[in-house]
């Protein structure tokens, strides 16, 4: 039909799912955040979060060095990613444990912190 506009439907399953999520999640998110979000939602993998997790340790132990239950829990949190990233079995994980652990000491003793595993 000449000139007669054929209007698609609106949105699919999949997109009103979406929208549910984001606006469920959006009370708890400012506007660059809820950006961010979107953005993450296409990545697949963890590769990015267990990079920004070491950017983050790294940065804890040069300007919050004292803080030593979140530099533990962070480490904790990117033990069990890279874990979860390499399957690792349980022997590897102690193992890892153990050397992040060690890393930690090595680090804490030279900045005077009492480190206790």
């Amino acid at each position: 039909m000449k000139g007669t506009v054929v209007k698609k439907a609106s949105g699919s399953a999949g997109a009103g799912r979406n929208s549910a999520k984001r606006g469920f999640y959006s009370r708890a998110l400012d506007e660059a955040e809820e950006l961010d979000f979107e953005l993450a939602q296409g990545v697949e993998g963890i590769d990015d979060e267990i990079a920004l997790l070491r950017v983050k340790i790294k940065s804890l132990l040069e300007n919050d060095p004292e803080n030593v239950k979140l530099i533990m829990d962070a480490t904790s949190a990117l033990a069990r990613l890279v874990m979860t990233r390499y399957r690792i079995s349980s022997a590897q994980k102690r193992a890892l444990t153990d050397a992040i652990g060690k890393v930690l000491q090595g680090l804490a003793i030279p900045l005077g912190i009492k480190y206790l595993p």
